[in-house]
């Protein structure tokens, strides 16, 4: 049984995970996009909204030809390494021209160089990211190890993300005196260098794995272009992860949505710096639940686990959400701890930590995804499976923001968003509570119902790496 699985060593695994941290470093920069571009840029709220929205119609067009690209590509430098490199370098020019340079253009032109600007962007963030998706199927395919990914990548990613929220909230913006232009270009500056760093490591780790004895024995009926929708829409597990994970990821940008920690965090409990507080304080309990979560993706498959931890986030919120509606946020701080405090972070970090899990299982069941292609159609197509996640996971990041930029324009704030010096209104109270609680709820309900669609379970995975397996040696005992 052993002999079928192809296992990477610990530090290529480690390292292999930072080109998706690498790339998280820049959509974590786009959570803030809505505060630059009304604020800063003088950008019009719904356009901005509107334009990353409609984007998703150039993500459309590009990401199959850049899947099917990656698929088609067996350099000397690997099939995956190239676009690694230049996915990175791609999303640092373009970010950096984005939040540093779009309030010094003429007024007039700002929108037209802004939305060129995010086009480029998007290619260079699919390039990175579909070779973080696809590359795990040469990196490893045992299905006890594919979730090891996910623990590294969560624990990891939530250092980023509470680094980078302290970084901003408690440093840049006392630093420059809130969200200005010169807090955006140092932490262009800052995150930049960090993420180019980390994607040659990356490059490093998967290195020995990116060569093409590992992956042409695997391409036993080579796909044309023309066949790529035919392969989607018979892949029915590319399909429930996509709806489970894309909901997940609404849920979890939405949450996250700097402009909705402005509203929770500063207006409604009139404390901005409890939120990078809560990063801090709630780091460790997330590093504990994904160690958890991925232990039970490692026994039981990634598909039992998401539907657990589902289940987890939705009572943890709904108990999260009576707290917030029947007590008084404004006793929620560290200064003074009682019931409201205690409460709080308990039940926060219980659906921080077990969204992580559900969340980071999605990219190790991509290669699964790409495994089952494999042995059901005989496609070897691992950059294909991970642009059309790509894909809906770039709708939904950029629909959160969409979304945000809709609410607070329902409630009064069309030239501007909200900032810690509003007063507290109804309105915003349960547009805040609508965001922060609401549709992450209603998103876990679809992925539930997704992943009771979705074939493979642990039985099935195992059936899926026999068969390949057995295809392997028969193509080489071809040749």
């Amino acid at each position: 049984m052993e002999n079928k699985y192809n296992r990477a060593k610990t530090w290529q695994l480690l390292f292999f995970v930072f080109n998706n941290t690498a790339s998280n470093c820049y959509l974590m920069m786009l959570g803030f996009v809505n505060l630059y571009a009304g604020n800063v840029a003088g950008l019009a709220v719904m356009f901005v909204s509107n334009i990353m929205m409609a984007a998703r119609f150039w993500d459309g067009i590009t990401d199959p030809i850049i899947g099917f690209v990656v698929d088609k590509t067996n350099g000397r430098f690997g099939k995956f390494r190239p676009f690694m490199i230049l996915g990175n370098l791609t999303m640092l020019v373009t970010i950096g021209l984005m939040f540093g340079t779009t309030h010094l253009m003429p007024e007039g032109f700002r929108g037209i160089y802004w939305v060129l600007l995010y086009m480029i962007y998007i290619i260079g963030y699919t390039f990175q990211n579909c070779a973080t998706r696809g590359g795990q199927t040469v990196l490893t395919n045992d299905p006890k190890q594919r979730p090891m990914f996910a623990r590294i990548d969560s624990i990891i990613n939530a250092m980023l993300m509470t680094g980078i929220t302290v970084y901003i909230t408690s440093f840049l913006t006392s630093k420059h005196g809130g969200f200005t232009a010169p807090l955006f270009i140092e932490l262009i500056a800052t995150l930049g260098a960090v993420s180019f760093v980390l994607t040659i490591l990356a490059v490093i780790g998967i290195s020995e794995k990116d060569k093409p004895e590992n992956y042409t024995n695997l391409q036993s009926n080579t796909y044309g272009f023309k066949d790529i929708f035919g392969i989607v829409r018979h892949n029915r597990a590319i399909q429930m992860l996509v709806l489970a994970a894309s909901t997940d990821k609404l849920a979890m940008q939405i949450r996250s949505n700097s402009v909705v920690g402005i509203m929770l965090y500063g207006i409604i409990m009139g404390n901005y710096a409890m939120l990078s507080k809560m990063s801090m304080i709630t780091m460790i309990p997330n590093m504990i639940l994904i160690i958890v979560g991925t232990g039970v993706a490692a026994k039981f498959s990634s598909k039992k686990a998401t539907v657990i931890f589902t289940y987890v986030n939705i009572v943890f919120t709904v108990l999260l959400a009576m707290l917030l509606i029947l007590g008084d946020p404004t006793q929620i701080t560290t200064e003074h701890i009682g019931f409201m405090t205690i409460a709080f972070i308990v039940l926060y970090a219980l659906v921080n930590g077990s969204s992580g899990i559900t969340t980071g299982l999605a990219t190790p069941m991509i290669a699964d995804c790409a495994d089952y292609e494999l042995y059901s159609g005989g496609n070897y197509a691992p950059a294909l499976m991970g642009t059309v996640f790509g894909f809906f996971d770039k709708v939904v990041s950029s629909f959160a923001s969409t979304v945000v930029g809709w609410c607070v324009v329902a409630i009064g704030f069309k030239d501007r968003f909200p900032t810690a010096e509003d007063p507290l209104t109804s309105g915003l109270f349960w547009v805040t509570m609508f965001l922060f609680i609401g549709i992450p709820i209603i998103g876990w309900i679809f992925s539930l119902i997704a992943m009771k669609f979705y074939p493979l379970d642990k039985e099935k995975l195992e059936e899926v790496q026999a068969g390949i397996a057995q295809m392997k040696a028969k193509m080489a005992a071809e040749k």
